[in-house]
C-alpha cells in the first residue's frame, strides 16, 4: 500500500476514477449491504490500495453507529477521505444513480402492466442465491477485522445471536461494544480527566447535527423519517417502511409492499433503493425522486459532518479501541442478518439447494463475477418456480 495513503496524505487515484468505481458498483454491485461492503474492502482496500485498513474500518464503524443505509454511508465515507465534500458528494450519487434509474424504470413497468408476476419467480432464485453473497461477504469481513481476537469474536458472537432472535439491529450495542474494548484496552482512569481525551467526545454532537429535509410534501417527510431513524442494512429499514408506507398512510397494500422490496433484492446498489421505487408508486417520478433523496440526505449530512473527527481521532489509541469493537459488532449483525434473511428466504428444497450452491461456487471461484451468479439464479429461478409453485 502506498505510503502516502497509509499516512493520511495525497490520494493515489483521481476523483474521477473514484466515481467509476461507485458508477461501476451501483450497477453491477447485488447483494444488499453485505455483500456491499464486502466489494469495497475487497476493491479499494486489497486490490487497488486506495485506502487503508484504518479508513475502511473506521468508515464502517461510523456508518454502523449512525442512522442511515449501511453501504451508502461507507461510500461517502471513503468519499471524503481524500476529496473532502465534493468527494464524499460524487461517490454518493455514483453509488445510488445507477440503481435508482433503474427502480424507477421497473416502477414505470410495474404500473403500466398492473404488477410483475415474473418477479417472484426472479426472487425465488435470485433471493436464494444473494444468500450465499451475503455468506461469503460476512466470512470475509469477520476473517480480515476480527482475526484472532478472543474479546471481538465474543461481541460478534452476541450481536449475532441478539439480530437472529430481534429479528432486528439494537444500535446501543454498538457503542456499548466500542466502550467495551476501549475499557478493556485502555483501562482509563476514570478519576483523572485525562482519560476523556482517548475518546472522541465531540461525535455525539456531530451525530446530533441532522439538518431538516427542505421537502413539505408528506411523502418527504416520512422517508426523511426512514433515513434519519433506522440504523444498519436494508433489513432494519423494512419493517419502518412497512409500518408507515402500508399501515398508517396506506399508500400501499401488502402485495405492492412486497413486489418494492423484492426490486430491492434483484436490482444491485443500496437496498433502501427500494425507497424510489415506492415513492413512483405513490406519485409518479417526483415521488420517486422525493422519496430516494429524503432517505439518502440525512445519512450524508451525518457523515459528512461526522467524518473530520473520525480523521482528527482516528490514530489515537482509545479510538482504535472503541472502532475495533463496533466493527466487531457490525460484522456480527451483519452476519446474524444473514440467517434472519434466509428464514425467510429459503422455504423450501429448492431454494436451500441453490443457497447452498451459490455459497460453494463463491467459495471455490473466489473471482468469479457476483452479477453472472445472479443473472444465472435468476434463469433458473423462472425456470423452477412454475414446477414448485404449480
Amino acid at each position: 500500500m502506498s505510503n502516502a495513503n497509509q499516512a493520511g496524505g495525497p490520494a493515489s487515484y483521481t476523483l474521477w476514477q473514484l466515481t467509476r468505481y461507485f458508477l461501476r458498483l451501483g450497477t453491477l454491485g447485488f447483494g444488499g449491504p453485505v455483500a456491499l461492503v464486502g466489494f469495497m474492502h475487497r476493491d479499494l482496500v486489497d486490490g487497488r490500495m486506495w485506502f487503508s485498513e484504518g479508513d475502511y474500518k473506521e468508515g464502517l464503524a461510523l456508518a454502523q453507529i449512525a442512522p442511515g443505509p449501511l453501504a451508502a454511508q461507507l461510500a461517502i465515507y471513503l468519499g471524503f477521505v481524500h476529496h473532502r465534500i465534493l468527494g464524499a458528494t460524487v461517490a454518493g450519487l455514483a453509488f445510488v444513480i445507477p440503481s435508482f434509474l433503474m427502480v424507477v424504470g421497473l416502477g414505470m413497468a410495474y404500473v403500466s402492466y398492473g404488477g410483475l408476476p415474473w418477479m417472484q419467480a426472479v426472487f425465488y432464485g435470485v433471493g436464494a442465491a444473494v444468500l450465499g453473497i451475503m455468506a461469503i461477504g460476512a466470512h470475509k469481513l469477520s476473517t480480515k477485522n476480527i482475526g484472532k481476537d478472543r474479546l471481538l469474536w465474543v461481541i460478534f458472537a452476541v450481536l449475532a445471536t441478539v439480530t437472529i432472535v430481534t429479528q432486528s439491529e439494537i444500535a446501543w450495542l454498538f457503542i456499548a461494544s466500542g466502550i467495551l474494548v476501549w475499557v478493556v484496552r485502555c483501562k482509563p482512569k476514570f478519576g483523572n480527566a485525562s482519560w476523556a481525551g482517548a475518546m472522541p467526545t465531540q461525535l455525539p454532537h456531530a451525530f446530533a447535527l441532522i439538518a431538516d429535509p427542505s421537502l413539505v410534501v408528506q411523502i418527504g417527510i416520512f422517508f426523511a423519517k426512514a433515513g434519519a431513524f433506522v440504523f444498519g442494512s436494508g433489513l432494519a429499514i423494512v419493517p419502518f417502511l412497512y409500518g408507515g408506507v402500508v399501515t398508517e398512510h396506506q399508500w400501499l397494500n401488502d402485495r405492492q409492499f412486497v413486489d418494492a422490496v423484492a426490486v430491492a433484492m434483484i436490482t444491485p446498489g443500496p437496498v433502501v433503493i427500494t425507497t424510489g421505487f415506492i415513492g413512483y408508486l405513490i406519485a409518479g417520478l417526483p415521488g420517486a425522486g422525493i422519496a430516494a433523496a429524503a432517505t439518502f440526505l440525512p445519512c450524508y449530512l451525518i457523515t459528512v459532518v461526522a467524518a473530520p473527527h473520525f480523521k482528527k481521532w482516528g490514530k489515537h489509541p482509545g479510538v482504535i479501541a472503541f472502532v475495533d469493537g463496533i466493527t466487531a459488532a457490525a460484522i456480527g449483525a451483519i452476519a446474524g442478518s444473514v440467517v434472519v434473511i434466509a428464514q425467510r428466504t429459503i422455504t423450501d428444497t429448492a431454494t436451500a439447494v441453490l443457497a447452498v450452491s451459490a455459497t460453494a461456487l463463491l467459495w471455490r471461484f473466489k473471482k468469479i463475477p457476483e452479477p453472472f451468479v445472479v443473472f444465472g439464479a435468476a434463469l433458473i429461478g423462472l425456470a423452477v418456480f412454475p414446477l414448485t409453485h404449480p
